[in-house]
């Protein structure tokens, strides 16, 4: 099943395994899908002579076969009701490598405490696609939480391999989780955001280390880890500034795209794979990475500047980098929060596939509109666009390729007044003609949100200033209107959000941090 060269690779990657470890296939014997899931087991343990495979004749999920990992005899609580292989190949590497105590993606000693603290038990269960791009930094997170906390455990289900199971937890979107039968989290979520939720779904056991309050300080903070925040930490530490980078993620909302083609010198790349490169690239340099933290609050006006994170955390410097990037923006209409996982979405790539045969709604007019009706008339029965202006925003040769869709249908001047539901998913969308008055009900089973984006500025409000659409308000420089206070990418009014953009206004903030040290404007 894997083929020579990926088995070579993981020989490589396993050289250094001190630890036995088993896979064990739980699968009923004799069905086509179990000796899959054991030729995969087989094929990936073949890399490594401390790596056995053990098959059981038991109970699984819907008769899918399940893999487990096991350490010293027993269950280390992370399993894979499906084959893993796509973007969840990656994850049970990562699972491998962190039980044999490799400490390849864990957090830092605050976080594991918390996730040690954690009270139990709990089964996890992850819903996923094996093509979605979000999915295995929540299946990563949450088997790094199985591993360090006995009483839970985290089982990827790949939807493919479950679809009653979907049906039954009404799974339409990915990824989903699930502990004990209660929701705990849809869409993407990074590990710091994962604790909190159990945290607050199960509460706390034991003593948890506390939270050391001293201000951490450093010549230059840089908030967000995005395009933009990492190519101005890396222009500051080039020029010998003391920096740290405070983000709930390294690579922002990159790590949501697919295929990209307009980075110039790279032809293509994926958003998770330019995320690594990222964090490469800043790990090169004596840079302080605080990730899987959310900035709570802030306060800029005096030297030093001062930024506090969810964890109790804080930093303090004479500048700070704001370069948070932005958020997918909402329609704020009734129903839509109810509904997010279960019929309202906002990843075609991801959801997609929980649609097809089924009709469908695209709420924006734009290229990322369009792009998304456009993916899903391939698969979808039929696609309503709802566009709030009177013509349509995307590029002329999207409008073109869209054209060639018999099934797709553009509703121009539509104000959506509401999403629509029976309680348990969607059921339709509530939609008012701008011109006429005219409301009428469209019954739909799912509705992407492609409406542009939302800065990511709330921890800022009242430090410095936004616009009407809560862009922080930067000069030609980077330059806020707080001394010392600089602001690049996505969470700015620059013209145009595109990663090649947000890279350059990172490097320019950061060289006017620079020069503003030079010319004594902020201390050193």
């Amino acid at each position: 099943m894997l083929e020579k060269d990926i088995i070579t690779q993981l020989q490589g990657i396993f050289a250094n395994l001190a630890t036995p470890l088993t896979l064990v296939v739980n699968g009923a014997a004799g069905r086509e899908d179990t000796a899959q899931m054991l030729e995969f087991a087989r094929d990936f343990a073949s890399s490594t002579s401390l790596i056995d495979v053990k098959e059981v004749d038991g109970a699984t999920i819907e008769k899918a076969p399940v893999l487990q990992l096991w350490r010293d005899g027993a269950p280390t609580g992370v399993a894979f009701c499906g084959i893993p292989t796509g973007h969840e190949f990656t994850s049970l590497i990562l699972a491998v490598l962190n039980a044999a105590g490799m400490g390849k993606n864990l957090p830092d000693e605050a976080l594991q405490s918390r996730i040690k603290a954690l009270a139990g038990p709990a089964d996890i269960l992850t819903f996923v696609s094996l093509t979605c791009t979000n999915c295995p930094d929540v299946v990563q997170a949450l088997n790094i939480v199985a591993l360090l906390n006995p009483a839970y455990s985290n089982t990827m289900v790949d939807g493919g391999v479950a679809p009653e199971m979907v049906a039954d937890y009404s799974v339409q979107s990915v990824p989903t989780v699930y502990a004990d039968g209660r929701l705990i989290s849809v869409g993407h979520a990074d590990l710091g955001e994962l604790v909190g939720k159990l945290e607050e779904a199960f509460g706390t056991v034991g003593e948890k280390a506390p939270v050391d309050t001293t201000p951490k300080k450093f010549d230059v903070v840089v908030a967000g880890g995005g395009p933009s925040g990492a190519a101005a930490a890396v222009y500051l530490a080039r020029k010998g500034l003391r920096t740290a980078v405070v983000a709930g993620r390294i690579g922002g909302q990159v790590k949501d795209t697919m295929d990209i083609e307009n980075l110039i010198s790279v032809p293509l790349t994926t958003g998770p794979a330019l995320a690594a490169d990222l964090r490469k690239h800043m790990e090169k340099y004596d840079i302080a990475l605080f990730d899987n933290r959310t900035i709570a609050s802030s306060s800029l006006s005096d030297f030093p500047k001062r930024i506090v994170a969810d964890s109790g955390e804080v930093f303090e410097a004479p500048a700070v980098v704001i370069a948070t990037g932005a958020s997918w923006r909402r329609l704020g209409v009734d129903g839509e929060d109810q509904y997010i996982g279960r019929g309202v979405a906002f990843c075609t790539h991801c959801d997609g596939p929980f649609y097809a045969g089924k009709r469908v709604a695209v709420i924006g007019g734009g290229n990322s509109g369009i792009e998304a009706a456009i993916d899903l008339a391939g698969i979808c029965s039929h696609v309503d666009v709802f566009e709030y202006l009177d013509e349509l925003k995307a590029d002329e040769v999207l409008r073109q390729r869209l054209a060639t869709f018999g099934n797709v249908d553009v509703h121009l001047s539509s104000a959506v007044g509401e999403v629509l539901g029976d309680g348990k998913k969607v059921t339709g969308l509530k939609v008012k003609d701008r011109k006429s008055g005219v409301e009428t009900d469209y019954s739909v089973d799912g509705v992407f949100v492609q409406i542009g984006l939302s800065p990511n500025s709330s921890a800022f409000a009242g430090e410095v200033a936004t616009n009407q659409r809560g862009e922080i308000i930067a000069d030609m420089f980077g330059r806020t209107d707080v001394k010392g206070v600089y602001a690049a990418g996505d969470v700015t009014d620059v013209p145009y959000k595109q990663i090649v953009i947000a890279m350059g206004e990172g490097a320019k903030a950061a060289l006017s941090v620079v020069d503003d040290r030079m010319r004594g404007e902020i201390p050193s």
